[in-house]
């Protein structure tokens, strides 16, 4: 019975496997594309160089192709279920704001969220420091919340 009990835990983490490879082989692109490199990040904000510009542009792209498909029902979640993306408040300055925030923490850090984790797997211990001062942020927006406009 307890054998029985630990094959089906296991193939029920198998089925999941395919997003830590997924992670693993995006991880792997963004590293190779220089993606989570400082000096890449700051040519971007000196206008130096188009790599991250293009690199985030195409992003950008992407993006609004698979939500159009999303938007007409054509790729549904993992688990075949139609994704719903609710409509979000407008508003001006909560965009500029929002952005000017994610902008400075990201010049300061010298990485965008994501990366940090490459990063972090790729030995760069003083990135810990950064997604610690993230987990703090969030936590604190999660107790404030409430509190805050929206």
């Amino acid at each position: 019975m307890v054998y029985i009990a630990i094959n089906l835990l296991i193939l029920k983490e198998m089925k999941n496997i395919k997003f830590l490879i997924l992670g693993i082989l995006f991880g792997i692109i963004l590293s190779k594309a220089e993606i989570i490199s400082w000096y890449r990040i700051y040519e971007m904000f000196k206008f130096q160089s188009f790599h991250m510009y293009g690199v985030i542009g195409s992003a950008v792209l992407t993006g609004m192709i698979v939500f159009y498909f999303f938007n007409k029902g054509l790729i549904k979640s993992y688990i075949g279920e139609q994704i719903i993306i609710a409509p979000k408040k407008k508003g001006f300055y909560r965009n500029i704001f929002g952005g000017i925030i994610f902008g400075l923490g990201w010049a300061l850090a010298g990485a965008c969220p994501g990366p940090m984790f490459i990063l972090l797997g790729r030995g760069v211990a003083t990135i810990a420091i950064v997604l610690f001062g993230g987990l703090i942020g969030t936590t604190l927006y999660h107790m404030l919340k409430s509190k805050l406009p929206h």
